[in-house]
């Protein structure tokens, strides 16, 4: 007779549940389920991208110099792209260690920008590319929030005592 595999116990009504990743769903938090090898996915795929976004980049840059408009408008466009690609990489690093709700100022969401952001979009898939080499991007940011909730989760539960479902006598009756 074969042994079954233990069936998973069932979460019980009112526990946290762990928010899914991009690309990786819930798998972070026990890093099971295909995580490695999507974990390599994604930063090959994040490193692919760059390099065509690279690639694109060039061709537009090139394209301006083939157009004998001068050595001064080369270099402006080049610092052009070199700023904006800085600018993606801070914040898109202030993302995926700080979370988007901890940008200010000129990184937070704001529509005039979205030149800015798609000029950098190559830095900013670089800082994913290197990002997921150490983790899943914004994995360290969710694992720290489901910790909390399951720590106040089991603070909470732990408090309860007898049939935690049941109302503490006296509770919910009016008096008249």
């Amino acid at each position: 007779m074969s042994e079954q595999p233990p069936t998973p116990a069932a979460k019980p009504v009112g526990a946290p549940e762990p928010e899914p990743i991009r690309w990786f769903g819930t798998s972070w938090v026990n890093r099971d389920n295909g995580y490695w090898p999507r974990r390599v996915a994604v930063s090959a795929g994040a490193l692919v991208t760059a390099a065509a976004a690279v690639f694109v980049l060039r061709l537009g840059v090139e394209g301006v110099a083939l157009s004998d408009n001068g050595g001064y408008l080369n270099a402006l466009l080049t610092a052009a792209v070199a700023v904006c690609s800085m600018m993606a990489v801070r914040r898109s690093w202030k993302v995926f260690t700080e979370g988007k709700d901890q940008l200010t100022g000129w990184m937070a969401e704001d529509r005039s920008l979205g030149a800015v952001w798609i000029i950098g979009g190559a830095g900013a898939l670089l800082t994913y590319f290197v990002r997921s080499l150490v983790e899943a991007p914004g994995e360290a940011l969710k694992r720290a929030s489901y910790e909390r909730a399951v720590a106040q989760y089991e603070k909470r539960q732990a408090g309860r005592s007898g049939r935690p479902d049941a109302k503490a006598p006296g509770r919910g009756k009016r008096k008249h």
